[in-house]
């Protein structure tokens, strides 16, 4: 079978191959997945760099989630091949992959492949997040990098719920797009003062919550925009910069500032609640009421050009790699 494997830490245009290895057999507990397709995810581009919080066991495989059928049981596993299902596992990209069998969410006939690839990560994430930011209807959110796959799944959710939006941007492309999903709000950060724009917006109340994954100047903006007790969860550091956090700010205006991590958050809460997200989630994908768009798909051989697809600006859709 073929894989894409990594044995050396590094910038994944320079580390990143195909290699044929022998098909693997599933341990106690696991089943083996024939992959149909995997996103390419910010967290994958990340794991390769030793950036993220799981770490590289070198040799290792790439990418954390995908959609496939299951192939093979291992011993204890009580379920049927033949059955699609959404995943998360360390070496989605791949013909075959391994996964725990607890990771598995079947997948409903009603969900495409290209939907289902995008299942966990981030329609997970931006529920999760958009719950815990604790913004009633009618109230303020403001989220960092509104352009990409999460920050649209934010824009949806958040507009079904009734709560009002604000979206950082580096370009103006895809404005239109962002206000047809529900953005109510538009920040350009590189022509014009996002504090003065929001201030603006809010009428000087601010907004309640800030969903920050750019870190940096970024950052350090979107703190001042928070009104009195409001919260900035951290879910990542796109400019590979930390932010300056304002001291003043956070004492006299009781501000909390929170890393958000969805590892840590599923291991956090009860099987109730996992439960229940997972159905809201495949709920609202299934029936198209929260879009996933796909920009393009490449082969694994094809995985250097996908990934630099993935990472140019301007992109609409995920970039999904199909063996």
């Amino acid at each position: 079978m073929k894989r894409v494997v990594f044995d050396q830490i590094g910038k994944p245009f320079d580390i990143l191959k195909t290699a044929d290895t022998p098909l693997p057999e599933p341990s106690p507990n696991e089943v083996r997945i024939k992959v149909i397709a995997a996103p390419i995810n910010p967290s994958d581009i990340m794991f390769v760099q030793n950036l993220y919080g799981i770490r590289p066991k070198l040799p290792s495989g790439a990418g954390f989630e995908g959609v496939g059928v299951v192939d093979a049981l291992g011993e204890g596993v009580q379920m049927r091949t033949g059955m699609r299902v959404s995943f998360t596992s360390i070496g989605t990209w791949a013909d075959y992959a391994i996964a725990h069998h607890r990771s598995l969410i079947p997948v409903p006939d009603a969900m495409s492949d290209d939907v289902a690839a995008q299942l966990f990560v981030n329609p997970f994430t931006a529920y999760a997040m958009v719950q815990d930011s604790k913004v009633p209807e009618g109230g303020w959110l403001m989220l960092t990098a509104a352009g990409s796959a999460f920050g649209k799944m934010v824009i949806q959710l958040c507009k079904m719920r009734g709560i009002k939006t604000i979206g950082t941007v580096r370009r103006d492309d895809l404005n239109q797009e962002l206000k047809a999903l529900g953005l109510t709000e538009v920040v350009n950060v590189e022509t014009e003062s996002l504090t003065d724009r929001v201030k603006e917006i809010t009428e000087g109340a601010g907004v309640t919550c800030v969903l920050d994954a750019v870190g940096g100047h970024t950052a350090s903006e979107a703190l001042k925009c928070l009104g009195k007790g409001g919260t900035m969860l951290i879910y990542g550091v796109l400019s590979l910069q930390d932010p300056q956090i304002n001291a003043g700010l956070m004492i006299f205006r009781g501000l909390t500032v929170k890393g958000f991590w969805l590892t840590d958050w599923m291991h956090r809460v009860d099987s109730q609640t996992r439960q229940e997200v997972a159905q809201q989630v495949i709920s609202l994908l299934a029936s198209g009421q929260i879009q996933l768009p796909v920009e393009a798909s490449y082969s694994l051989d094809q995985i250097i050009e996908a990934i630099d697809h993935a990472e140019r600006h301007g992109r609409w859709g995920k970039i999904l790699v199909k063996p």
